[in-house]
């Protein structure tokens, strides 16, 4: 893949997930000044937190997938599968900037 394309997929990809990261950050509605405020309706806000939480760690998680794939560009190894070395084809890294394996080698790996 011409490094120059590569690096437009992985800024892309790191806006996108930047974006949703900041989406998900909370804001203090000052409920509890209310004088009709009940503790007991946190109960749905504090699901939606925590819903929230394991979504901005799966996206920093992609995030460091990015930062990974950022390094291989600038180390010349950008595109070739971490564990064998093969080309990861075109059309993949396309789908998926950040892949670390040929199709294969992923299929492997999940047992299947």
């Amino acid at each position: 893949m011409d490094p120059d394309r590569a690096r437009e997929l992985l800024a892309a990809e790191r806006r996108r997930l930047e974006s949703a990261i900041a989406a998900l950050r909370h804001q203090d509605d000052g409920d509890q000044s209310d004088p009709f405020f009940d503790a007991a309706n946190d109960a749905s806000e504090l699901y939606i937190d925590e819903l929230d939480e394991g979504l901005t760690e799966d996206f920093e998680s992609q995030l460091a997938a990015v930062a990974r794939a950022e390094r291989r560009l600038a180390d010349g190894t950008y595109g070739l599968s971490i564990e064998s070395g093969q080309p990861i084809p075109d059309a993949r890294l396309e789908a998926r900037p950040t892949a670390e394996l040929t199709i294969e080698e992923e299929r492997a790996r999940a047992g299947g």
